[in-house]
């Protein structure tokens, strides 16, 4: 195995979080499970948000577990690229937008 910062098999000791705090741990993971659960939205459509945010906060632990869940609840992979681009240009947008900052300063600075 190539040496990486992330250890895929670091993903299914997730739960071994609860080692050190049994007590905050069991609130987290009695909430997560409500979260996913089918309500407004379906199990399926939460899995697609959950991936397209993963990309965003370029989280690999949870790409990795939200491509397998999303595969799982029935999601087509150009279903799953799809939410990746709407991460994409959201989080493209979000920079984009912030320019206007930068806008905003240069001309008072130019003044």
């Amino acid at each position: 195995m190539e040496n990486t910062y992330y250890n895929p098999a670091d993903l299914k000791k997730f739960g071994n979080i609860a080692e050190w705090d049994k007590t905050l741990a069991a609130k987290f993971f009695d909430y997560y499970g409500e979260v996913f659960k089918d309500g407004e939205l379906t199990a399926r459509e939460k899995s697609l948000i959950a991936l397209a945010v993963s990309h965003t906060v370029q989280c690999p632990y949870c790409i990795d577990a939200y491509t397998q869940d999303a595969l799982e609840k029935g999601a087509t992979e150009k279903g799953m690229m799809e939410a990746v681009h709407v991460a994409a240009a959201i989080r493209g947008g979000a920079s984009l937008v912030h320019g206007v900052m930068m806008m905003n300063k240069a001309k008072k600075l130019s003044m």
